[in-house]
């Protein structure tokens, strides 16, 4: 919202000094809403244009190149992205959106639930007990699994026979405004294409067996809206992140829908999560349309901490810039356990039998305070790290080049000093595992997504998954997590969207 300065009303009576230092402020003024009016028109062009080139592709035949099953994915990914634009420009241009066309009215058939809002008082200004003399109805669709339900919503008219004054009770504060579905049935559709992997076409079976098929274009409008509705909470989730000393990092390939060659092609899901010792449990994941080492660098910004992650050169550039790197003892003992599984290799048992003793001390620290994990790691753990060391130098120099045994080796050897680091710091831990357990939700739902439909529709997807799994993490039901979450986003204020974070969240019983 741009800022506005208000002149003094003693104008004339300021002397040269206030007069000039008023100048300067009423420019500082007018230079943040040339910025701001400058950042709005650049983002609106991108946004105007992006709109155009979903709807070439959206009215176009591109989707006629897919199977039947990728092709409805890709359309409700068009639509999803479409209504996404549009509350983003909705947004920046401080509209609201224009009117929708006219609905149809609910089946009367379906249950109604009637919710009375009526003014906290009847009695006039002037002191006139005031008449009722209507009402306002709007209805909401909510859905439980396999039930439609409709909520009623009344809100009484009163008016004054003496003054005709008029009040009523304000429309209660919506997601979506003056939209159909309640919070429910929108947090029901994410927890189902986001959780469960249901594609929206399914969901629009499924809710036609439950007696009302909600078309598919209405359902990614809705997760369109809500992607953009939710994107703040996932920004404050990400800023929270980023003051932790610890963080683990992991990516894995999805593949992502060139809308004009009608093929797929590899993107990534990066996955980013605070150390698996501190006491605030989060995941934010973010979509990139690489696997280039730019994405992390672009994620982590000005952080400068420990990384827990593998040996992927993508991370090397942020060692370089300042990142400490905490090496994975678990790919380390994964390269000796592919080598025992192949040719019941001597050396990697024993290397395997040498990271088990690792693997005991750490499971004696776990529960132990950070000052008092470093003492013990550093008592038990460095002398046997310090034998391996060695034994591991000596027995690299007795196998040829190139053979898996020198590869399962070298991966050690060349990455010691980051898989040793955690012996230094008791808030590191022994490997990668925590967010390799994270991302794992991830390659369940490859199999049902089929592929990403555009980098737009990544990006939604991974940021309402980084909440859903945030709270799980938590010990919270997503569904009602979203469901309370979404109720109370339109009221609440920017300054307190922290409260509203799943470390946080207390439902609003509780609250």
């Amino acid at each position: 919202m741009m800022s506005a300065m208000t002149l003094p009303a003693n104008l004339d009576q300021l002397n040269a000094d206030e007069l000039r230092e008023l100048v300067r402020q009423q420019a500082e003024v007018i230079t943040r809403n040339d910025r701001e009016l400058n950042w709005r028109k650049i983002k609106i062009d991108k946004l105007t244009h992006e709109v155009a080139y979903y709807k070439r592709h959206y009215f176009g035949i591109k989707a006629e190149r897919l199977p039947v099953e990728q092709g409805q994915l890709f359309e409700e990914t068009l639509a999803a992205d479409m209504a996404a634009i549009t509350e983003e420009l909705a947004q920046l241009s401080e509209t609201k959106p224009k009117g929708q066309a006219k609905r149809k009215p609910l089946p009367p058939e379906l249950p109604r639930t009637e919710i009375h809002h009526e003014p906290d008082s009847t009695t006039c200004a002037c002191g006139c007990q005031m008449k009722r003399i209507g009402e306002d109805v709007a209805e909401k669709l909510d859905y439980t699994p396999g039930t439609f339900t409709v909520e009623r919503h009344i809100r009484g008219k009163w008016a004054c026979a003496h003054c005709q004054t008029l009040i009523q009770a304000p429309v209660p504060a919506h997601v979506i405004d003056k939209g159909i579905p309640t919070t429910g049935l929108l947090a029901h559709v994410l927890i189902a294409k986001y959780l469960d992997h249901l594609p929206l076409y399914r969901q629009e079976g499924i809710f036609g067996r439950a007696g009302l098929p909600i078309p598919q274009s209405t359902l990614a409008e809705w997760v369109g809206q809500m992607g953009v509705t939710l994107q703040p909470l996932v920004d404050a989730l990400k800023t929270e992140m980023l003051s932790y000393p610890v963080l683990h990092a992991d990516e894995t390939p999805v593949a992502m829908l060139d809308p004009g060659k009608g093929k797929t092609h590899r993107a990534y899901l990066w996955s980013y999560s605070i150390g698996a010792f501190e006491p605030v449990k989060a995941v934010i994941y973010d979509f990139a349309d690489s696997r280039a080492g730019k994405h992390a660098q672009e994620f982590l910004g000005a952080w400068r901490g420990t990384l827990v992650c593998d040996d992927y050169a993508g991370y090397k550039a942020l060692i370089a810039d300042g990142v400490t790197e905490a090496g994975c003892m678990a790919h380390a003992r994964r390269k000796f356990f592919d080598l025992h599984a192949n040719n019941q290799s001597q050396i990697a048992q024993r290397a395997l039998a040498t990271i088990q003793k690792l693997y005991q001390v750490e499971r004696e620290v776990t529960e132990l305070s950070p000052d008092e994990r470093q003492r013990i790691r550093q008592a038990q753990a460095q002398p046997i790290l310090d034998e391996f060391h060695d034994w591991l130098t000596r027995h690299r120099v007795q196998v040829p080049n190139g053979s898996s045994t020198a590869k399962a080796i070298d991966y050690s050897l060349k990455r010691w000093t980051a898989l040793v680091h955690y012996l230094d710091d008791g808030q590191v831990p022994i490997d990668n595992n925590w967010i390799e357990n994270r991302i794992r939700p991830i390659a369940t739902g490859r199999k049902n997504w089929l592929f990403a439909g555009s980098l737009r529709a990544g990006k939604r997807a991974a940021a309402i998954m980084s909440l859903i799994q945030s709270a799980k993490l938590n010990g919270h039901d997503p569904f009602l997590y979203l469901k309370d979450v979404l109720s109370r986003l339109p009221t609440q204020p920017n300054s307190r969207i922290g409260e509203l974070l799943p470390h946080r969240w207390l439902p609003e019983s509780a609250a």
